[in-house]
């Protein structure tokens, strides 16, 4: 199986545990294929994305509006490009830059568009950013796959709360499956890079995999309880 395929679907299972919107679900997809950028095949990418990056800061810049958004994925450009694979973007440290980086450019864009554009729709604009995220960060044969299925499940899916917290974290938890699912392999990773290069392996997988189940069945606690009295009463 392809390393995308294999981070997708583990992070998909991880987003129907602990999310039910569509866009929640699939800001959990795209962030557990966002650390493989630090790949040397994808240079060409992290390039494009610094020179978008400048380029958003300079016509933010002329045209007074907030142009630290700029500034930001130049900030993630250039930590892709000096990163080597497995190494900070597959620590610990690199997920939670990672997800800080990325939630900053969501939220601060979702805010930027509905001020500029005087739209009250907040769910359509999240929804528009993330197929975005998805052309950036997304192999192209999962991107012919996800955007139809992404669209339609927003017309299926009758559910148009979510919260900036949430965005957070539907986006860490991606990243993190990411350097779980490496955890598994051979070469395992470096989980506190750049300040160690000790290697944890599947122990560590297996032992976070547990944690995020027992996690999950605490979340959903409450409803379990629910249907139990139920039962009961009936």
């Amino acid at each position: 199986m392809s390393s995308y395929k294999g981070h997708s679907i583990f992070a998909l299972l991880l987003a129907c545990m602990f999310f039910h919107s569509p866009l929640l679900i699939a800001l959990t997809l795209i962030g557990a294929n966002i650390p493989d950028f630090d790949h040397k095949f994808k240079k060409e990418n992290v390039y494009r994305m610094i020179i978008l990056g400048l380029i958003m800061f300079i016509s933010l810049y002329i045209l007074k509006l907030p142009y630290y958004i700029g500034l930001i994925v130049v900030f993630l450009g250039v930590t892709f490009y000096f990163s080597e694979h497995r190494s900070f973007t597959h620590s610990l440290f690199g997920v939670l830059t990672l997800t800080a980086a990325v939630s900053l450019i969501l939220i601060w864009s979702l805010q930027l568009i509905t001020v500029v554009s005087m739209l009250n729709d907040h769910y359509l604009i999240l929804a528009i950013l993330i197929a975005l995220l998805g052309f950036l960060f997304l192999n192209k044969k999962l991107l012919m796959i996800f955007l139809p299925i992404f669209f339609i499940s927003l017309f299926v899916v009758k559910t148009g709360d979510f919260s900036y917290i949430e965005i957070v974290l539907s986006l860490l938890l991606g990243v993190f499956s990411h350097i779980v699912i490496d955890s598994f392999t051979p070469s395992g990773i470096k989980l506190f890079a750049p300040l160690s290069s000790k290697k944890v392996y599947k122990n560590f997988g297996l032992m976070v995999v547990f944690a995020l189940a027992v996690l999950s069945m605490l979340y959903h606690a409450p409803v379990l309880f629910k249907l139990f009295e139920m039962y009961i009463k009936y």
